[in-house]
């Protein structure tokens, strides 16, 4: 049968039909979605009802609607990984390549900041002024052993003041000038340090040979030195601080007491150079040190004066004076012996003024001591 011969080919739908039904269904859905998008009404409970019917509708809808989209998108990322594959595996090397060379920038810079750490760091008892430098330069040979430091003058830096590491004592200063001075590393055969064993307090004098390892000469005592015992400065002739460290002790293969330096755990670079001269700098700083401190108030202040000194003696009293001396027995009176003429009497003793008492002196030293009474001597008798 053909199309025109279909029964329902003449039949035609109205159009105002078509649009009254068009419209109705857009009223329907346009109500549907304003009820279910509303956030206040008085109805609460179709408010409710209508909400959880519309989500009800729209949850698996929009899932199904949605899957393709999303399948199609996965299905896009594959097809992209696989046809770009190499390109992308050149892209990632570049920036592992990259990224090495920024881990190296980074360890580099760790361990710097690490020994500035550790160099800003150092301090010595009693505290000494230091200023920080960099070596610039060195100096090698087969006796000479020296850097150069980017500190002179201008920082107050002189001849023999000592030179640090983060680790231990490098050398020190023998020649400056403006902007540079030279540092004498302790392996120089020129250089002479007074040193000390830290476990019997043994002295020692470490002499450069040229060597890696310099010389423990000098030493005195029954087994002075152990290997393995820590070496410090001693501070002999005013020279260096004392205590400072400089290495450990060890036997070289010649027999003979060596140091190996604490300096030489690391690169010499960045150093710390000790502006000392002598240890009347020490008290001196010890001094300032002490006046800066905050006085006592004055209640604790003469709390501690009072507790700290002990209460006066007690003044003497004053001696009384001493009494007259009295008379002695024999000056007094005697009776008539028997036999003796009745008109003759003994005489009678002269009478002694009695003592006069003075009033006592204010002070003991100048009380006088009061003198007795001279006894009357007895008179006479005539046979």
């Amino acid at each position: 049968m053909a199309l025109r011969d279909n029964p329902f080919g003449e039949l035609k739908v109205p159009l105002a039909l078509t649009a009254a039904v068009a419209l109705l269904v857009a009223v329907v859905v346009a109500i549907a979605i304003l009820l279910s998008d509303r956030r206040e009404t008085l109805k609460e409970e179709a408010y409710g009802v209508t909400r959880q019917v519309g989500d009800a509708v729209a949850a698996p809808v929009s899932g199904v609607v949605a899957a393709p989209g999303r399948w199609g998108g996965q299905g896009l990322d594959a097809l992209r990984g696989y046809f770009f594959a190499v390109s992308e595996n050149r892209r990632l090397k570049a920036e592992l390549k990259e990224a090495r060379q920024w881990r190296d920038v980074a360890l580099a810079l760790r361990d710097t900041n690490d020994r500035y750490h550790a160099l800003l760091g150092l301090k010595t008892e009693p505290p000494i002024p230091m200023v920080a430098a960099r070596t610039v330069s060195d100096s090698r040979g087969p006796f000479a052993n020296s850097r150069l430091a980017n500190a002179g003058k201008e920082k107050n830096v002189e001849p023999g003041n000592p030179v640090m590491s983060e680790n231990g004592l490098v050398g020190r200063i023998i020649g400056v000038t403006k902007g540079a001075s030279r540092i004498l590393l302790l392996t120089d055969v020129a250089s002479r340090t007074p040193v000390m064993i830290d476990r019997t307090n043994a002295r020692a004098i470490l002499t450069g040979d040229g060597g890696p390892n310099p010389r423990l000469e000098y030493l005195r005592g029954k087994e002075p030195v152990r290997q393995g015992d820590r070496v410090l400065t001693s501070g002999d002739g005013g020279v260096l601080p004392r205590g400072l460290p400089v290495g450990v002790a060890v036997k070289g293969l010649d027999g003979r007491w060596r140091v190996v330096l604490a300096s030489d755990t690391a690169p010499i670079d960045f150093v710390q150079i000790l502006l000392f001269k002598d240890f009347t700098q020490l008290s001196a700083s010890a001094k300032a040190e002490l006046d800066r401190m905050d006085p006592l108030p004055p209640s604790e202040g003469a709390a501690t004066i009072t507790a700290q000194t002990p209460p006066p003696a007690p003044a003497p009293a004053p001696p009384f004076p001493k009494p007259a001396a009295a008379t002695p027995l024999g000056a007094q009176a005697r009776p008539p012996a028997a036999g003796r003429p009745a008109g003759q009497t003994a005489a009678k003793p002269a009478a002694s003024k009695p003592a006069q008492r003075k009033p006592a002196p204010s002070t003991p030293a100048a009380a006088p001591a009061a003198a007795p009474a001279p006894a009357p001597a007895e008179a006479e008798i005539p046979h």
